[in-house]
């Protein structure tokens, strides 16, 4: 692999790893706040899921770096070095919300794991074949409450109905592809985001429309997570998250 490949892949493990470990710290926040038991125990797995999938990512990104550790990467990195879509960092809000902006991420990444398992890039590849049934599950899970709260209530489906108009404006910049997509996808490694987006948009469509729930019209799209330009929501949730590690930077248990 020469040079500026590495560079590129390390950059788009960074990708990966932060989708992944910024929603499933998002979706860790539900732990012991959910409406009923069995989706405290559901979203905390889900959260485990995602946190040890970004966990094995990371790993990949520091083998490359060579010079650091995955926690490093987690743990004393500012917001403006994480490489996270958007999307994930959004605010929980209700539980529509968060089920919404799951479906969102979730069903992206599930056809983005489908395509990695061929990655010409065999450690890449081997997180992607473990991840992929955990990724279909996740999709099942937030399309059942998709359905059962779009098509509920008239409560249940304003609030849905509100989640989706909002986070609509986040989904454009998970199909954004750049030079790192670009010579990933010539190498075989990985493919261009562009290319889920069709199939994305139609599973997205029929799903909302069997919920009882609009498509929102064509807009500005928000982007910059892959720049390193973010909401002020992760930094408040990284200081959180990285207060234990950056208060006690040399503890080891």
């Amino acid at each position: 692999m020469d040079r500026s490949t590495q560079d590129y892949l390390f950059e788009y493990c960074l990708r990966l790893g932060d989708d992944l470990l910024v929603v499933g710290h998002r979706l860790s926040e539900w732990c012991g706040h959910a409406p009923i038991l069995e989706e405290d125990i559901a979203l905390a797995n889900i959260a485990l899921d995602c946190i040890g999938q970004g966990s094995f990512v990371l790993d990949l990104a520091a083998a490359l770096k060579g010079a650091t550790t995955a926690d490093r990467l987690v743990y004393f990195r500012e917001a403006i070095d994480y490489r996270n879509c958007l999307l994930v960092e959004q605010p929980n809000g209700d539980f529509a919300s968060t089920l919404v902006r799951q479906f969102f991420f979730g069903l992206y990444h599930h056809l983005l794991t489908d395509r990695l398992r061929s990655s010409t890039y065999l450690p890449l590849a081997g997180i992607a074949q473990k991840a992929f049934k955990e990724t279909e599950y996740h999709v099942r899970h937030s399309s059942q409450w998709m359905l059962r709260l779009g098509d509920g209530t008239e409560e249940s489906h304003s609030r849905s109905q509100r989640a989706v108009n909002d986070l609509w404006q986040f989904t454009g910049e998970l199909f954004e592809t750049d030079e790192i997509d670009s010579a990933l996808a010539g190498a075989g490694i990985t493919q261009r985001s562009e290319s889920l987006r069709n199939e994305w948009m139609q599973r997205t469509t029929d799903l909302l429309s069997n919920a009882t729930l609009t498509v929102p019209a064509d807009s500005f799209m928000q982007s910059g997570g892959r720049r390193g330009k973010h909401t002020e929501h992760l930094g408040h949730m990284l200081a959180e998250m990285q207060i234990v590690a950056r208060s006690f930077p040399e503890a080891t248990w």
